[in-house]
């Protein structure tokens, strides 16, 4: 079998924000697939998936982080795909525009959705260098590539989704001659439990014809599991360092 040909099945992954809208999706999605799927959360609701482990974690703790991983390379022997996705919208921790974020909303944002993302890839890598081959996926937004107006002005969130792609480029340059790839993904507006304030606000729906016109509406965690599964699989064999914005044309005006 070429390395072309070569599926997912039986390939090992671990997802963080596995108990989230994204992250659920894209953990049944590389189920789907025949993959083994270990979960990173802090809670879990109820599975009977043999093909899933569940940890309970926080990413916001490196040496839990570390535990999580070890874990995975002890069920599993090794780690060939790692989609970070586990974030939070700060709002309720005060995060807002730059002249009225608190620090706890800073704080709280940048420890939750970008040194997370930095805990993560530091031990991805680590095990992936020692396989001499992994890839990664890591979540951003397109508040990480352009500015939010009135309506998405959450600076910190902002700061955070820009910084993991500024992770992501650099760790896809370094580590490309040892055979890890690192991608990310900038979804748009995502039907999910994080985004249940925009699915109850009159203004953003009435604005979504404009702001991703291919659908008019929201876009799908299924969506961005699609996409996961592509960068995860032999198509994207080539590709390193990529910012892919999934948006319905958001970004593209």
């Amino acid at each position: 079998m070429g390395h072309m040909e070569q599926s997912l099945k039986d390939k090992v992954a671990m997802v963080t924000g596995a108990n989230g809208g994204i992250g659920r999706a894209v953990v049944d999605a590389f189920v789907e697939c025949g993959m083994q799927v270990v979960g990173l959360d802090l809670t879990f609701g109820h599975t009977d998936k043999v093909e899933f482990l569940p940890i309970q974690c926080d990413v916001t703790d490196p040496v839990q982080v570390a535990n999580a991983v070890n874990m995975c390379i002890k069920e599993f022997g090794r780690l060939d795909v790692a989609f970070n996705g586990a974030g939070i919208s700060g709002r309720r921790f005060g995060d807002g525009p730059v002249h009225e974020c608190t620090d706890e909303g800073w704080d709280t944002v940048i420890s939750t959705n970008l040194s997370s993302v930095f805990y993560c890839c530091r031990e991805e890598t680590k095990v992936m260098l020692k396989q001499g081959s992994g890839c990664i996926i890591n979540l951003s937004s397109v508040l990480g590539i352009v500015g939010g107006d009135e309506d998405f002005a959450t600076h910190a969130y902002a700061a955070s989704k820009a910084g993991i792609i500024g992770l992501t480029r650099a760790i896809a340059v370094t580590y490309a001659k040892y055979r890890i790839s690192c991608n990310v993904i900038c979804p748009g507006l995502v039907k999910t439990p994080m985004s249940i304030r925009a699915q109850r606000d009159l203004k953003i729906l009435s604005r979504l014809p404009s702001l991703q016109p291919l659908t008019g509406g929201f876009g799908l965690p299924s969506d961005i599991a699609s996409l996961a599964v592509y960068l995860a699989g032999p198509g994207s064999r080539f590709m390193t360092g990529a910012v892919i914005v999934i948006d319905g044309g958001w970004t593209a005006k």
